[in-house]
């Protein structure tokens, strides 16, 4: 953690290679990407950011109807 913000870890699981298998985001990816966040049990100003554009980016390349139900539940909890 850097200055009281996981951003950077955030940004480090946004890079790893995910859905590789198929391309789209499953429930253990998402777990993935929210991990980081979770830590420290707040979303600051710059993790914010970082987060929308990664379920946004899932988002658009598609998602199943429980992932996006997940994603959207994760999205309301942290503010986004």
């Amino acid at each position: 953690m850097r200055n009281g913000s996981n951003a950077v870890e955030v940004v480090a699981c946004s890079c790893r290679v995910a859905c590789a298998d198929d391309g789209h985001l499953d429930d253990a990816e998402l777990a993935m990407r929210e991990r980081p966040v979770r830590e420290d049990g707040r979303i600051d100003h710059r993790e914010r950011p970082v987060l929308h554009n990664i379920l946004e980016r899932a988002r658009r390349r598609g998602v199943s109807a429980d992932v996006d139900a997940g994603m959207t539940r994760f999205a309301i909890g942290c503010g986004i």
